[in-house]
């Protein structure tokens, strides 16, 4: 019982690092070729191939050091090229042009 249950567990893991690596994929796709090089990160094609494995190697090579080898490129990718695109291409999460003291409704201006 113990060791179905340690199954089913690597089993949603094995499921969150490809869902993590095809949301990177499909991320990468979208973004601007010319936003990779305003925000000096590495090419879009360099980004495509390594997320393009990283996926293929979760869908076909169940071995876990190549599996987690995707998931460090994809976080990489999620938390470090991501939000560089975002911030030369202009979604600044919800924020367009507004100032440091502009809340969820508005500019707060202290209740005057």
């Amino acid at each position: 019982m113990l060791l179905s249950a340690f199954g089913s567990l690597l089993q949603l893991l094995y499921l969150a690092m490809l869902v993590l690596a095809v949301v990177a994929f499909v991320f990468a796709a979208t973004a601007r070729e010319d936003a990779y090089r305003a925000a000096d990160k590495k090419k879009k094609s360099f980004w495509l191939v390594i997320l393009g494995v990283a996926v293929a190697v979760n869908l076909l090579i169940p071995m876990l050091f190549l599996q987690l080898a995707g998931v460090v490129a994809s976080i990489v990718f999620m938390v470090d090229v991501r939000p560089a695109l975002k911030a030369v291409s202009g979604g600044g999460g919800g924020r367009s042009g507004g100032s440091s003291s502009d809340g969820p409704y508005g500019p707060y201006n202290g209740g005057r």
